[in-house]
């Protein structure tokens, strides 16, 4: 089975959500998407999607630095105004802040943009016309 669903339910707003939310195969929606931590697993446990086919790239990465960055910048720079805490504070706690934010924030991403591929049948999934 190639894991291609030819349902409706499939292609659905919710199903797409749920997978990538709950970072589960874009086909069939109930196969882990990660094996570890970031690294996608070669096939979907359930449906036989081949997972490995596709191409995130630095998609959740770029995502992470944009929006967090922006985030934190103004964070950071509010804490200080507001409460003019030492240093060390700022060395402490931003640091710690931005390595979970990130590491949370890279696991949907990247299965927003997998799913994402599948969907519109780009990054390996397959030819043809984008689902609707």
């Amino acid at each position: 089975m190639t894991g291609s669903a030819s349902t409706g339910k499939a292609n659905s707003p919710v199903m797409f959500l749920k997978a990538v939310a709950a970072c589960r195969c874009p086909s069939c929606g109930k196969g882990r998407l990660f094996q570890g931590l970031l690294t996608v697993r070669p096939v979907c446990e359930v449906c036989g999607l081949e997972l490995a086919k596709h191409d995130a790239g630095d998609g959740p990465a770029v995502f992470a630095i944009f929006v967090l960055g922006a985030l934190f910048v103004g964070l950071a720079v509010w804490v200080e105004f507001r409460f003019e805490p030492p240093l060390w504070v700022h060395l402490v706690v931003w640091p710690l802040l931005i390595l979970h934010a990130t590491v949370g924030a890279m696991r949907p991403a990247k299965a927003a943009l997998i799913a994402l591929e599948y969907r519109n049948r780009t990054g390996g999934f397959g030819s043809g016309s984008p689902r609707a």
